[in-house]
């Protein structure tokens, strides 16, 4: 028993070196080319950040690993060389709400500051920034803890007369007591008999079930929207691809177009900078920068297509098979995409949502993968949760292109500017924990008795003034609903072709 436990805590550390390992290459491959060898802070950041919501998810299979290390022990005392899951738990999600709220916001104002002021400048003005924001945080946490920050758990009193011991047990529908009584409270007790159990939750575990409802409005949006463009996106890019070659007469037409919309973008971008410079940062100039960023991601894919289209060099031709197999992959990875997506809504449908529920679908799935191989059943669990972490990213990006309100940061190989990488690793945490939350409610059977389970599924869903969010399943049917939604959406557009060169709008 002890040495299974004490190779759990081996792995989880070895898991977190690579985890941090990986987290670097992704940062160096990443990162554009203006932030090599500077810009030390916000790349810091970005490595604890983004292991910290991988560990984060990680956690829940660890969790499940850790509670099946001792399901034999006898006694509690038998098995104490398991890992402090809900110590963990919070410590993480603390250091999560942490960075998503003070230090990644520290470190973009900080990188996107005036590049003519002075470190110290710039350091003041985002520590100013970030000092405002603490104190509006902790004076809502402050006071939403000291008014409603308790927990209400609902009790039934249960009474019972004795009876001598029984020599054969025979329990039925008709016979649900031991014995002879002809009643049992625990089935006829009165509606008298329940009573309400107040008790004042701890505060790392109030900031952890806030953050979580802030993550769940963001996730329900994004995760819903993301678990059908995810595939459905990758599927209609096979079929939207390019059936062959252009012509030379038509790559020079269009490559023209896109030099006159690159040459106007660079004069209004010119001419936005010494706005910004003269002090004239209105709500003017912020919508005219977002219409720029939003044109300049448009263009940089019309000449991604049109180098599809029209490929050159001596390799012309490998680079156009490569071209047929990437879309060809595409295919393949949004038909597997759209199985666990079906997976997804089916189960959150019949599990959660249908009181009581048809089955208990994927969890015992994963149940029977664990009786195949120890750790099967854990590994498909973990890859379940990833997938509804690539939703979410799926779904900020897609609206990002279409809502103005949404800053748009896209993540490119080689091209990634730190306030993106920072944008999107505190997008990534803040619904991290949402994804958690909503993996320990979805597979519930499989991940009970779990530490998990104590913070998201009973303290969480009984705090006072959110535990009707979960009683509802406003969360999940806000998924359900933007998913259907999507799909529509992408029945109904997703098969048209993009046109080359949009035209070019900015407010005068």
């Amino acid at each position: 028993m002890g040495d299974f436990n004490l190779a759990l805590v081996i792995v989880a550390i070895v898991v977190c070196v690579l985890v941090l390992i990986f987290n670097v290459y992704l940062l160096v491959n990443y990162q554009h080319p203006d932030d090599v060898n500077q810009a030390y802070f916000p790349k810091i950041v970005v490595v604890i950040g983004l292991s910290v919501a991988a560990i984060s998810i990680l956690m829940l299979p660890a969790d499940v690993a850790n509670r099946q290390a001792c399901r034999h022990a006898i006694y509690n005392g038998a098995c104490n060389l398991t890992l402090p899951m809900k110590d963990l738990w919070l410590a993480i999600y603390i250091v999560d709400a942490i960075l998503v709220f003070f230090v990644i916001p520290f470190a973009m104002f900080f990188y996107e500051g005036d590049q003519d002021k002075s470190a110290c400048k710039r350091t003041k003005s985002a520590a100013l920034w970030v000092a405002v924001t603490a104190l509006v945080c902790g004076l809502v946490l402050g006071i939403l803890y000291g008014l409603v920050g308790k927990v209400d758990f609902t009790v039934r009193h249960l009474s019972s007369s004795t009876t001598s011991f029984p020599s054969s047990w025979d329990f039925s529908h008709g016979q649900q007591c031991i014995g002879n009584l002809n009643e049992c409270a625990a089935y006829l007790a009165p509606a008298s008999s329940e009573k309400t159990w107040t008790m004042q939750t701890t505060f790392p575990e109030y900031v952890v079930a806030l953050a979580t409802i802030v993550g769940s409005v963001l996730f329900t949006i994004f995760g819903g929207v993301g678990i059908a463009c995810l595939p459905l996106g990758l599927i209609f890019s096979f079929i939207r691809r390019p059936k062959a070659v252009i012509t030379r007469s038509q790559y020079i037409k269009e490559a023209t177009e896109l030099g006159k919309k690159a040459r106007e973008l660079k004069k209004t971008a010119d001419s936005l900078h010494q706005e910004e410079r003269g002090g004239a940062k209105g709500r003017k100039w912020r919508k005219n920068v977002k219409s720029v960023e939003k044109e300049l991601l448009q263009l940089e894919e019309d000449v991604n297509l049109l180098e599809e289209m029209y490929p050159q060099g001596e390799k012309a031709e490998t680079a156009w098979a490569l071209t047929v197999l990437g879309y060809l992959a595409k295919l393949i990875l949004g038909i597997m995409g759209l199985i666990i997506s079906i997976a997804w809504v089916a189960h959150i449908v019949i599990y959660l949502l249908i009181k009581p529920p048809l089955s208990s679908f994927l969890n015992e799935v994963f149940i029977k993968l664990d009786d195949i191989w120890g750790l099967l059943g854990t590994v498909a669990f973990a890859f379940f949760c990833f997938y509804l972490l690539l939703a979410v990213t799926a779904g900020a990006m897609m609206l990002g292109l279409r809502l103005v309100f949404i800053t748009i940061h896209p993540m490119k190989w080689g091209a990634t500017l730190m306030n993106s990488f920072l944008f999107n690793v505190g997008l990534i945490l803040l619904c991290s924990i949402s994804v958690i939350q909503f993996c320990s409610t979805a597979f519930a059977y499989y991940a009970q008795a779990t530490a998990a389970q104590e913070i998201f599924g009973h303290t969480l869903q009984s705090l006072r003034g959110i535990k009707y969010l979960y009683k509802y399943n406003v969360f999940q049917i806000g998924f359900i609903v933007l998913a259907g939604l999507t799909f529509v959406y992408y029945a109904a557009f997703g098969w048209k072709k993009r046109k080359l060169s949009g035209r070019f709008q900015i407010s005068n």
